[in-house]
């Protein structure tokens, strides 16, 4: 199915690695020119030696999103089709002390703020954008650690409706996608621990299903790949999808079910 995203520009955030290197490697795939983003200089450099060699349109924004006020966001990002506000991450905040809460809503949501306010203009006066936001499914069934960052990922959800609405008959679409475990390289590794104090050794398929099957069980028994999370998002940000507009998408092989 042509995804029409031939020849669009799309910014994705965090996508020096993990989930987001495989939503920029789909995208890319697809015909979009991708625009790799890291934090520090030179943090790009394998992803985009990985488009390259691929044969795929891409360049590189090195911008330390922590650091820069909004003037400073708006002059360094270029105009784009499509922006994924891949970004996050948890800063261990507790109810020991209120360390770290403002941290992770910087980092989960003012960010994602930021660089869809940087951005939205250009969408406008073409008449076509995608705006999707990558929450987690971890805001049904949070866990104790870090509350403060699925408090912040919750935020998603209204922010979302809210700027879907605003931008009514504009023909820009705003989403949010929720997904569960994702098997990044820090995820293969932490799932290797957990299965070894279980006595459970082997290659990753065997691990998986003992993952998806007993550690966090899925519907699916199978765990989501940064590159299986690009296919959806693809979609989600492509011409086809006109009609998913301030959806929240769930994607985490039923877990929350299992």
């Amino acid at each position: 199915m042509e995804l029409g995203l031939n020849g669009k520009v799309a910014l994705i955030t965090g996508s020096y690695r993990g989930t987001g290197a495989g939503i920029a490697a789909r995208l890319a795939h697809e015909g979009a020119h991708v625009i790799v983003h890291g934090f520090e200089k030179g943090q790009t450099k394998e992803v985009c030696d990985y488009l390259e060699e691929s044969g795929n349109s891409f360049s590189s924004l090195e911008l330390d999103l922590h650091s820069v006020d909004f003037e400073e966001i708006k002059s360094a990002v270029p105009n784009v089709d499509i922006l994924v506000n891949n970004y996050g991450s948890p800063k261990s905040s507790s109810w020991e002390s209120p360390s770290s809460w403002e941290n992770e809503w910087a980092e989960n949501v003012m960010i994602g703020i930021s660089m869809t306010q940087a951005v939205i203009q250009g969408m406008k006066a073409t008449n076509w954008g995608r705006v999707l936001f990558i929450g987690t499914m971890g805001t049904l069934r949070p866990g104790t650690h870090s509350p403060g960052y699925y408090g912040s990922k919750a935020a998603l959800e209204p922010i979302t409706k809210s700027l879907a609405i605003e931008l009514k008959a504009s023909g820009i679409t705003v989403n949010l996608l929720n997904p569960g475990m994702i098997a990044t390289a820090e995820v293969k590794e932490m799932i290797t621990r957990k299965a070894m104090k279980q006595g459970i050794t082997g290659d990753w398929e065997t691990l998986e299903q003992w993952a998806a099957s007993e550690f966090m069980p899925t519907l699916t028994e199978q765990i989501s790949t940064p590159e299986s999370l690009g296919d959806i998002v693809a979609f989600l940000v492509s011409e086809r999808a006109s009609q998913i507009n301030g959806a929240v998408i769930p994607v985490d092989g039923g877990w929350v079910f299992a």
